[in-house]
């Protein structure tokens, strides 16, 4: 029985630097993209920096996790989001001094893809130990975790096409960059320096202390290969994550440039999702523990996929997209809460970083390359038949998966196999989507 006094601090600071960190990443999602257009004209070149901020993104997840089991995750949050924040601050004093270019810009991109690798993985470690601090349902808090993270997206996309139409992308890093170091300064001043709250691990975690690095790290991947749910989500997650971030990277700038909408319409169609995506967390935060999550996630990805990419091939009004575009975004909100739940309760505790930063990777295996595939498909056709190839894939990918045999396990809590209890059900995983 958990006789700790319960302490809030500790998750409200979580849910903080998460939404920080979104918001950061999202204004750069949209600056980046946007500058490399809009001074090259190259979808390709787009495309490539999206890859060197995603390629060392997903290396940094993949081995990242033995290191954030043993230093701790506040360490390599608070620290990584100060690399982060500094790389990106560098990138519009360069272009004052007349000193960036593409090539130093690749390489600062490459950097803060790097630091925030192990520093969302932080994040998202930190949430288990939070709740248990807070003695909130897990179901619930990967659910405030979501809604925090697709609201910040929100903003960070609207905010960030505003602050490009109006004060132009390298004035948007600025701003990119401070939110980086005050979630910095968040992580190491609300959560506590060692975990407090006891967990049913313990034991393990004393045996595990003088383990090594590699053999940590392939003690994560063991497990995954154990758990073939957690690998049916890693392949499905992996695909549609290539898909979004083709999509937002590539696509939706070029249908912005060619529909006249211009830099504006970027961030309201991404807002407009993150509207979507906000309201989806707070009904699965809410009622999450009371909902089949396999059809419930199934039908998520009904909404979030396909009618994106068929109003954005359509010659409609904005508006309409945008309607569409919060239609899927309320579909997508019920992702990562199911996801994370799902995680959260079947990895042990003293695992957790090491094979959460194993799906991770995995799962986002095929975002760097995301870019590159879409800078390729406009070089050799035109935008319209690209965006109906990639509906069509995403359709495949969720609707096929759902036939697996290992899906009815998302039902079930890792315990209930064992008391053959059948539990309530309810709520993770990251992609530009929120995916």
């Amino acid at each position: 029985m958990n006789t700790a006094p319960r302490s809030l601090r500790p998750l409200i600071g979580v849910l903080l630097a998460l939404g920080v960190a979104q918001t950061a990443t999202r204004i750069s999602a949209i600056a980046l993209p946007w500058y490399v257009l809009a001074t090259t004209g190259s979808a390709t070149q787009t495309g490539l920096v999206a890859f060197c901020e995603m390629g060392p993104y997903v290396l940094a997840q993949t081995f990242g996790g033995p290191l954030v089991d043993r230093v701790g995750a506040r360490v390599v949050s608070g620290t990584t989001d100060l690399v982060s924040a500094l790389a990106a601050a560098a990138i519009p004093l360069l272009d004052v001094s007349g000193g960036l270019n593409i090539g130093v810009l690749l390489a600062l991109v490459a950097v803060i893809g790097t630091a925030r690798g192990p520093g969302d993985l932080a994040k998202h470690v930190m949430v288990p130990e939070a709740a248990d601090l807070a003695r909130v349902p897990m179901e619930r808090a990967t659910g405030l975790s979501g809604t925090v993270e697709r609201l910040a997206s929100t903003l960070g996309l609207a905010g960030g096409g505003a602050v490009v139409a109006l004060l132009g992308a390298l004035t948007s890093l600025t701003v990119m960059a401070g939110l980086f170091a005050l979630g910095s300064l968040v992580v190491l001043t609300t959560l506590p320096r060692r975990a407090t709250a006891p967990t049913h691990h313990a034991t393990e975690t004393e045996t595990e202390e003088d383990e090594g690095y590699w053999r940590r790290l392939r003690a994560g991947a063991a497990f995954l290969r154990r758990d073939r749910l957690l690998l049916a989500v890693c392949v499905v997650v992996g695909v549609t994550n290539l898909l979004d971030a083709a999509t937002s990277s590539v696509l939706i700038p070029v249908w912005a440039r060619d529909s006249g909408g211009g830099v504006g319409s970027i961030g309201l169609v991404g807002a407009a999702m993150g509207i979507g995506g906000v309201a989806g967390s707070v009904v699965a935060a809410m009622y999450a523990h009371r909902l089949r999550r396999r059809p419930v996630f199934f039908f998520g990805y009904l909404m979030a996929g396909v009618p994106r990419y068929a109003v954005l091939a359509l010659d409609v009004p904005l508006w309409l997209v945008v309607t569409v575009f919060v239609a899927s975004g309320l579909g997508a909100g019920f992702l990562n809460p199911i996801l994370g739940a799902v995680q959260i309760e079947r990895v042990p505790r003293p695992l957790l970083g090491r094979v959460s930063g194993l799906v991770t990777a995995f799962a986002w295996a095929g975002i760097p390359f995301g870019g590159l595939v879409a800078g390729s498909l406009l070089g050799a056709t035109a935008l319209v038949p690209a965006l109906l190839a990639f509906g069509a894939l995403y359709f495949l990918t969720t609707s096929l998966a759902g036939l697996l045999p290992e899906w009815p396990e998302m039902d079930r809590r890792r315990g209930a196999a064992v008391t053959g209890v059948v539990p309530r059900t309810g709520d993770h995983e990251s992609s530009p989507s929120g995916v």
